[in-house]
């Protein structure tokens, strides 16, 4: 296992000096700001500003980052010219909005997935990005904050499958429906099933896959077993075909059972042309709750290994870096929209499924 382990190099460090790079949150919607806001903090940020008009929101945001101010209103952020990046997981119907604020007030952008619901909103945005040379980079979490997916990517850059041939993704999700929020189940607001969580899964395709672009052949959805919302979805998938040959399908739900012990089966199968990697990213169902297990096969032999709490999250201190230095090391802004797209088109065209 050794040249393995010789991929599973030092976790992250700070990358900047504290005060160097200066960010604020706005839009605390969804709990993926406070794992958005941590992880920039490891790796070097200062979280100056939180605003949100829900006062409560904020004041258990500040509980978790004490030493956080709290805003009168957004243009203070706006107006701040310390803060180098907005971090938001608003309404995804409201992100795009704030990310062409933030852009016309020098700032980088930082959203939770999905970035868009509309294909407009997402061509807006191309138009702001071009015109102002900022950033609207994308959290896309299933892939970028989960250490066996990390790891899965180094597998492939190593050459431990050979050429990627195929990725099949899987993203159940709990839906812990006393939870959620009114805009959850408005379509407007959330976009559909393939549009929010769906967008994971075509990421981290084009990601392993190494594609630039890919075709939306088939797409599904259906509302299963919540008809009270009519507009929600808890069902979806879809076939893709990369312009370098190489295939997708996935699936996303929100029927996962009670008697799992985490909010998600997450699994991803990925085939190359010399082996086949599979990441169990949340549990190993009925043997271990600790998820980032890694399996490999290929020509050497099998491999299980568990990477979690050895790889950590390098995409956070590598979007400081990027924009700090105004590179592309996290991910291209072409990839981050890319992504975006596909998932758009998949949910548009989607089939319903009555």
């Amino acid at each position: 296992m050794s040249w393995l382990e010789d991929l599973i190099i030092e976790k992250p460090q700070p990358v900047c000096e504290k005060g160097e790079f200066i960010f604020a949150a706005i839009g605390l919607e969804h709990g993926h700001i406070n794992n958005m806001c941590r992880g920039l903090i490891q790796a070097g940020a200062v979280l100056k500003w939180v605003y949100d008009e829900d006062e409560g929101k904020i004041a258990q945001f500040q509980r978790m980052f004490p030493g956080v101010r709290s805003a009168s209103s957004k243009q203070v952020i706006l107006e701040d010219t310390d803060v180098d990046l907005i971090a938001t997981a608003a309404i995804p119907s409201e992100r795009y909005r704030l990310g062409i604020e933030a852009m016309e007030h020098d700032k980088d952008f930082f959203t939770a997935k999905t970035p868009f619901t509309t294909l407009e909103q997402l061509e807006e945005v191309k138009v702001k990005v071009a015109e102002t040379g900022k950033k609207y980079a994308v959290n896309y979490s299933e892939r970028l904050t989960v250490e066996s997916a990390i790891f899965a990517g180094r597998l492939i850059e190593a050459g431990a499958i050979g050429r990627v041939v195929q990725v099949q993704g899987m993203g159940p999700h709990s839906l812990r429906l006393e939870q959620r929020p009114d805009w959850f189940f408005k379509k407007e607001q959330y976009g559909g099933i393939i549009c929010d969580i769906g967008s994971h899964q075509i990421e981290q395709f084009l990601f392993y896959s190494g594609a630039q672009d890919a075709k939306v052949v088939q797409s599904q959805v259906a509302n299963y077993n919540l008809k009270d919302y009519p507009e929600f979805e808890d069902f979806g998938d879809a076939t893709l075909v990369a312009d370098n040959g190489a295939t997708n399908y996935f699936r996303v739900d929100w029927l996962s059972p009670t008697g799992l012990r985490t909010w998600g089966d997450g699994r991803a199968f990925i085939l190359g042309t010399e082996g086949y990697i599979e990441l169990r990213k949340n549990i190993d169902v009925g043997r271990d709750t600790k998820g980032d297990h890694v399996y490999l096969v290929n020509g050497e032999k099998e491999t299980h290994i568990n990477v979690k709490g050895k790889i950590g999250t390098p995409f956070f201190g590598e979007l400081i870096l990027d924009c700090l230095n105004r590179t592309e090391s996290a991910m291209t802004q072409e990839h981050a929209f890319k992504a975006a797209e596909l998932c758009l088109i998949a949910q548009m065209e989607a089939i319903k499924i009555e």
